[in-house]
């Protein structure tokens, strides 16, 4: 360890509030569906498996970041398999942006069937899906796309030399632009632009008609009024998650095509915003998700502050909304 590789200490600072908040908010967010019942639907399934990608960034990701970052001697592939987590963590999170796209998408064009197509069975398995394709993605370079035949064309044939561990070290930027960037991150992201303007345009579509008799006899205006804003509110979570991790890959195309001695200061400011997107979630739910944001006060009161939660009254609320059961059925088609 030397001091030229010794990051700046607001750099480790703002990485350590962005660590606390990563876990405490996600954590929020999965407690926050299993106390609430009316957040158990399929879309939450993705939702969870977004948090719990995100908790994983903020206690092993960033840890394990800031120390590379201050030039730990280790070996090649303990580095590489460093790297190849945090890769793994990113595309999890990518597949599940896409997937709640996807669910909000035939939530709208097929309102009727939805329940019929979208099983828990097959948005758990959907969710499984997802991980597996992260793992392979994210572990391709552990299988032989990475930058040791490098290391031992200028060192040795040594088949694990120690290193100085840095992600460029042992990360091909070929893998990082064409197969990671190009191929898994990009053509998800367009997909994703394209979905939610296609959901827009149907919502908008359906709310300007003065009657549809498709959905059901109830005002068809509450639940695509519904679907808008939760809409609204995923479709920024896609729009921050975008803004915070293409800088980043941005500065990996300027390496590869156009190579030069970038300053350390982009290079931490793209670090600290691809890893600050894993604390701003919870935040957007609480503001725009009122049933998350009852969720966590309700949390917050109960864990933190240490007051007791009146289950009567709750029950007493659940007996005077059984007549209206039905109803709701009809608006959450």
């Amino acid at each position: 360890m030397t001091g030229e590789h010794s990051p700046p200490l607001p750099y480790i600072g703002m990485e350590v509030v962005i660590a606390l908040a990563s876990v405490l908010g996600n954590v929020m967010v999965v407690l926050a569906v299993k106390i609430n019942r009316s957040l158990r639907d399929t879309t939450f399934y993705f939702v969870v498996s977004l948090a719990l990608a995100d908790i994983a960034v903020g206690a092993l990701v960033i840890p394990l970041a800031i120390t590379i970052s201050t030039g730990l001697e280790t070996h090649f592939y303990t580095c590489l398999m460093v790297a190849c987590i945090m890769l793994v963590l990113t595309q999890s999170s990518i597949l599940a942006l896409l997937a709640i796209a996807i669910d909000r998408y035939l939530r709208v064009k097929i309102p009727l069937s939805y329940k019929r197509v979208v099983t828990p069975k097959r948005a758990g398995s959907a969710v499984i899906a997802c991980w597996l394709v992260a793992l392979i993605v994210g572990l391709t370079p552990m299988f032989g796309w990475n930058n040791l035949k490098n290391l031992q064309t200028n060192n040795s044939e040594e088949p694990n030399p120690v290193i100085t561990c840095e992600f460029e070290e042992v990360i091909s930027m070929e893998y990082m632009v064409y197969f990671n960037f190009f191929s898994w991150v990009l053509p998800p992201l367009v997909l994703m632009l394209v979905i939610y303007v296609e959901i827009f345009y149907m919502i908008h579509k359906q709310l300007n008609k003065k009657l549809n008799k498709a959905v059901s006899q109830a005002d068809p205006s509450r639940y695509y009024g519904k679907e808008l804003k939760l809409a609204k509110s995923l479709a920024l979570v896609l729009f921050l998650f975008a803004i915070s991790w293409l800088p980043l890959h941005i500065l990996n195309c300027i390496t590869l095509f156009c190579p030069s001695n970038q300053t350390n200061i982009l290079i931490y400011v793209a670090i600290l915003l691809s890893h600050g997107n894993s604390a701003v979630n919870p935040v957007i739910y609480a503001f725009r998700i009122k049933k998350f944001r009852t969720a966590f006060i309700k949390i917050w009161a109960q864990y933190v502050c240490c007051k007791k939660v009146n289950h009567l009254a709750s029950k007493a609320t659940r007996r005077r909304e059984c007549p209206e059961k039905k109803m709701r059925r009809i608006n959450d088609i």
